[in-house]
């Protein structure tokens, strides 16, 4: 099974790529993303990375609060969607 690590702070230009690779030196990363605006096309900030269930304390205790291009990144179990209406 796999666990949903939520990474906020991100630098507007932080690739997929990037932020796998600020994981990975730590946890085998399964899937990353970087949400990006509908309109625009850019980064919104912040992601998802998908580690292994007993990867989760390890990723978080390695990355959250590491420097990613000049930024402290945010790192935390993600929370399940919640619907708006």
């Amino acid at each position: 099974m796999t666990k949903t690590l939520y990474v906020g702070n991100l630098p507007w230009s932080t690739t997929e790529d990037e932020l796998a690779q600020a994981f990975a030196a730590h946890v085998e990363v399964k899937g990353c993303r970087i949400i990006t605006d509908r309109e625009t096309g850019r980064s919104r900030g912040f992601g998802f990375v998908e580690v292994a269930d007993e990867d989760v304390e390890r990723a978080v205790g390695a990355v959250n609060g590491t420097q990613l291009d000049g930024r402290d990144i945010i790192v935390n179990e993600a929370r399940p969607r919640q619907n708006k209406f």
